[in-house]
């Protein structure tokens, strides 16, 4: 008995922490809709919510037509969790594995191609790095390692 109750509690606050992670999230959203970068996290909430798993470029031309040299570590920051959870969770509503990271020599996936122009390792832009992507799709590699 002793041990459900104790189960109980961690599950209750696991669930209280998932909350508060959640919330604060929102909180950061929020903050970061309404400061001097929103006219670029406006369009892009727009466009996180009506994507889809269908080939297209257009999150990715998206991100690339914007000047991410003159947005702060924290705007960046709240852009890139908001990428995150949207493609994690589409993948997962169509019976994909949430994450499915490309490695290196493997054709990037959206969101690392993504990550690498809003963040980019030692000044070097994604093409840099890991080439064009060509035409992507949300779904990232699942499909691309099955052709090989």
């Amino acid at each position: 008995m002793r041990r459900n109750s104790e189960r109980g509690k961690k599950l209750a606050d696991d669930a209280r922490l998932l909350r508060a992670w959640r919330n604060w999230h929102a909180e950061e959203l929020a903050e970061a809709l309404a400061g001097p970068h929103r006219h670029v996290l406006e369009p892009l909430m727009q466009l996180l919510k009506n994507l889809d798993l269908h080939p297209s470029n257009a999150l990715v031309d998206f991100i690339r037509a914007r000047d991410w040299s003159a947005i702060d570590a924290q705007t960046k920051l709240v852009v890139l969790h908001e990428i995150n959870t949207t493609i994690t969770t589409l993948r997962t509503r169509n019976g994909m594995a949430p994450i499915d990271d490309a490695l290196w020599g493997e054709r990037a996936n959206v969101f690392q191609t993504i990550r690498l122009i809003i963040i980019p390792i030692n000044g070097k832009l994604a093409e840099g790095i890991l080439g064009a992507a060509g035409k992507s799709n949300i779904g990232g590699s699942d499909e691309q390692r099955t052709e090989k």
